[in-house]
C-alpha cells in the first residue's frame, strides 16, 4: 500500500502525557470519593473522550460527579503540565523525516484544542505541528473515537482518500475509530498490552514510533 497521509493520535503516541494526565485523574477522582488507583484510570479512560469518566463513575460506583468536574480536572492537568511534559520517544525525529520523504502528516485527538494545543505547546511538538494540522473532536460536535468521523474528517481536510490513510495509535478506541474509517492502524504498545491492539483490529504493532518509518 501507498500511503499519501499519515494521522497521528496525541497523547501517549506524539505527546507522553498519559501518566501525568491520568495521575491527576485518579487522583482528583479518589478524592472525591471515588477511589481510583492509575492502572484503573488506564484501564477505564485511556483514549476515551473526557465524557465517558461521568459514565463510568455513574457505572462503577452509581454516583455523580460535579458539574465542571471537566474544567476542574482540566485546570489540574494543564498546571501539571506546565511541570513538564515531553515529545514521546522520536516524536520529534519521526515528523522530521516524514517531512523529509514529503509525506504528508497531521493530528486527530479525541481531547480539545485547548487540551492538545497545550500539550504540543509544552512538548515542543507545535512547530511541526501548526493548527492547520491538528484536528479534535471539538470540530465534530464531540464526537470522538471509537466513531470514525474524526478520522474522515481529517482525511477530507487534507484531501486524502481514507482508504490511502495509515493511522497510528495507542488505545483500542483509536484503533476501532481507524478501522471503521477504512483506514490501516499501527498499535502503539508503549503503554497499552498489544493484545487489546489486535483484538481491536490493529494492522500492525509498533513498540518505538521510528518504525512508523517501515510501514511507509
Amino acid at each position: 500500500m501507498t500511503y499519501e497521509l499519515v494521522i497521528f493520535d496525541n497523547d501517549g503516541t506524539l505527546v507522553d502525557s498519559e501518566t501525568t494526565a491520568h495521575t491527576v485523574l485518579s487522583g482528583y477522582l479518589t478524592e472525591l470519593g471515588y477511589p481510583t488507583t492509575l492502572e484503573e484510570s488506564f484501564r477505564d479512560f485511556l483514549g476515551n473522550a473526557g465524557r465517558n469518566v461521568h459514565e463510568v463513575v455513574a457505572r462503577r460506583f452509581g454516583g455523580a460527579l460535579p458539574e465542571d468536574f471537566t474544567v476542574r480536572c482540566h485546570a489540574r492537568v494543564f498546571a501539571a503540565f506546565e511541570r513538564g511534559v515531553d515529545a514521546a520517544p522520536g516524536a520529534a525525529d519521526l515528523l522530521a523525516s516524514l517531512e523529509a520523504r514529503q509525506l504528508p502528516y497531521c493530528l486527530a485527538s479525541s481531547s480539545d484544542h485547548a487540551w492538545i494545543d497545550r500539550t504540543l505547546d509544552v512538548s515542543g511538538l507545535r512547530r511541526r505541528l501548526p493548527a492547520s494540522l491538528v484536528f479534535s473532536a471539538e470540530d465534530m460536535a464531540g464526537v470522538g473515537k471509537p466513531a470514525p468521523d474524526l478520522f474522515l474528517h481529517a482525511a477530507k481536510a487534507m484531501r486524502v482518500q481514507p482508504e490511502r490513510c495509515l493511522v497510528v495509535e495507542d488505545s483500542p478506541n483509536g484503533v476501532l475509530a481507524a478501522r471503521a474509517a477504512g483506514m490501516d492502524v499501527l498499535g502503539y504498545t508503549a503503554l497499552m498490552p498489544a493484545e487489546r491492539l489486535t483484538a481491536a483490529g490493529a494492522t500492525a504493532l509498533i513498540g518505538h514510533l521510528r518504525q512508523v518509518l517501515d510501514h511507509v
